[in-house]
């Protein structure tokens, strides 16, 4: 993250102040209880004047019947008005932090697939949770004291200028002084705290790919390495803060000192004779108490320049997530249901620059209802091919159509529709097998439709044995179940969602001899009057497609079916070997 510059930080607070705009209401009484709350403070030290005056020096009686009912109903207010801003505040701040979260939140969600691959999930997720939460700080307590110490401030120094301007002016030697350090110190928060969030970025980014591998680490002993790995950044981010303190702690006292400076001259001054004689005792105590009392707002204004300073900085590295681009929506076409005819025409794709092209003028017609395997060694660009069919990414140079229009011009929701997917990399999240086969574009599937698609990926093998059958709970990723199982899920999900074009990445590369054998019935069925693209590397899995298409280095060099490409004896014959070199090759 980039320190931020103090003009876009003021564009950036006015961002996040702007998200407050909807609950004006509640904003603009706790603003009104802390004019009042201020406003006590003023009233305090003025009461000092006749509390002194008039019941000690004039000794007068309805004075002193007055002043403590006065000071009474001054707290009173004083408490009522603390009351009312701290809560309505922080119901502003509450509501600007759900809606900002759940913005933020929504952007991941259709942000492209190069984004993820170039972010840290860890550091995603501190912006999420860490990056925000600081941004309460600057939406609530930072507000409370901007405005309610600054409204104090400026109704003591008033008071004062009231009760002897010439004394008052005093002040205006220190406050310049003031003023600067606070902005030299601005610039070191602000750059501070975005190294800070970056460091917590690394340590949720460490801590989550620990827990996430947490059967590697064990079985490679690699505990040692990630303690280490995971006190460095620690560390790093306990001295980031350190010198957010050290900086803090300086600057405080010095900002007293001058402060301190600043009272000295004004008792230096105040005891002048010609001012002894303007200045009665009350009109000195009300003017000294005043003084005294500007340093608690200022030491807070101190403090909270720390608190503001991280908000904007987390307020940065949240609009740069709001900021970016989404993947495309598509075009206008809607699809209710296509025939699946697709054509990767003349297709190039590179993911970065540095690492150049993975894709060469990839020209491959696929007919409705084909199933072609997509084999090769690893690294030869299958994953990527069908990776550009969901427009997970887009091709660099020419185009792909599906029953001959571009998919560009169809609506990414309604592209997805027609596209099933079974992965090697199985995704499952943390509810019901009967929820997880239903996920997402069938919530409201039918019981009937979820255990008939569980009977055919023979999900109810394993259900039926459970206490709560398909309502068992699979677990964060799906923990709780094996390899087999969660594929076995996967596969359901497909069924369930019944689409015209299936893409089987790996599709049972989890699961024992028996199960795959029961599985490739259920895979059979549903390859039937689809179009099917499969990816193995296990090529007994594709000698019945109805052609094999393989890949070398981002280029299609066989096109065939199995029996024609083992005479061809070609690359597919040589990795055929490779596997099966104690069987016959036709």
């Amino acid at each position: 993250m980039k320190a931020v510059s103090s003009s876009a930080a003021g564009r950036i607070y006015r961002r996040l102040l702007s998200y407050a705009r909807p609950y004006w209401p509640s904003y603009s009484a706790a603003i009104a209880a802390m004019v009042i709350y201020a406003a006590t403070d003023t009233g305090f030290a003025a009461l000092m004047r006749p509390l002194l005056d008039g019941s000690f020096v004039e000794k007068d009686p309805e004075t002193i019947r007055l002043v403590p009912i006065i000071m009474v109903a001054l707290f009173l207010l004083r408490g009522g008005a603390g009351f009312v801003s701290t809560y309505f505040l922080n119901h502003v701040g509450r509501q600007v932090i759900k809606r900002l979260r759940q913005q933020v939140f929504e952007k991941f969600l259709y942000l492209p697939t190069a984004v993820f691959d170039r972010s840290s999930k860890g550091v995603m997720i501190s912006k999420l949770t860490y990056n925000v939460e600081q941004v309460a700080e600057s939406t609530t307590k930072t507000v409370t004291v901007l405005i309610r110490d600054t409204l104090t401030i400026l109704g003591l120094v008033s008071w004062m200028f009231y009760l002897n301007a010439r004394l008052a002016l005093f002040i205006f030697i220190v406050g310049p002084l003031i003023g600067w350090l606070m902005r030299v110190v601005s610039v070191r928060f602000r750059k501070y705290s975005s190294r800070i969030q970056d460091s917590m970025g690394d340590v949720t980014r460490v801590a989550e790919e620990v827990l996430s591998g947490h059967r590697v680490v064990k079985v490679f002993n690699g505990q040692d390495y990630e303690a280490r790995h995971f006190e460095k950044v620690n560390e790093n981010n306990r001295r980031l803060f350190m010198k957010l303190v050290l900086v803090k702690a300086v600057s405080i006292p010095v900002i007293q000192l001058i402060a301190a400076f600043g009272m000295a001259g004004i008792v230096f001054l105040a005891t002048r004779p010609q001012l002894l004689e303007e200045l009665t005792v009350g009109t000195f105590i009300s003017f000294f108490t005043a003084m005294l009392m500007l340093m608690a707002p200022l030491k807070r204004l101190t403090d909270i320049n720390a608190d503001l300073q991280r908000g904007i900085a987390a307020g940065s590295s949240i609009f740069e997530v709001l900021d970016e681009n989404e993947e495309p929506r598509g075009g206008e076409r809607e699809l209710e249901h296509v025939d699946g005819a697709i054509h990767f025409d003349h297709v190039g794709f590179g993911y970065t620059e540095e690492k150049g092209r993975v894709l060469h003028d990839i020209d491959l017609k696929v007919a409705a209802g084909e199933t072609v395997a997509l084999v090769g060694r690893s690294g030869s660009g299958k994953s990527t091919l069908v990776s550009l069919l969901p427009r997970f990414y887009d091709p660099d140079s020419g185009r792909i159509t599906i029953d001959g229009h571009d998919i560009n011009d169809y609506r990414l929701q309604s592209l997805r529709r027609q596209i099933g997917l079974v992965s090697q990399d199985i995704t499952l999240f943390n509810d019901t097998i009967a929820r997880n086969i239903a996920y997402g574009s069938q919530p409201e599937a039918a019981a009937a439709a979820i255990r008939s698609a569980a009977e055919a990926a023979h999900v109810t093998e394993f259900t039926d044995r459970l206490p709560d059958g398909l309502d068992t709970l699979v677990g964060d990723r799906g923990v709780l179940l094996s390899g087999g199982q969660r594929q076995r899920v996967a596969i359901a999900r497909a069924l369930l969602k019944n689409a015209p074009i299936l893409i089987l990445d790996e599709a049972t590369s989890a699961l024992d001899t028996e199960s795959e054998r029961h599985i490739r019935t259920a895979l059979d069925n549903l390859m039937a009057h689809r179009t099917t693209l499969v990816i193995a590397h296990r090529l007994s899995t594709v000698e019945n497609a109805n052609r094999i298409v393989v890949l070398e280095n981002g280029r299609i060099v066989e096109v065939g079916n199995h029996a024609a490409l083992i005479e061809e004896n070609g690359l597919y014959a040589s990795l055929y070997r490779m596997q099966f070199h104690d069987e016959p090759t036709a």
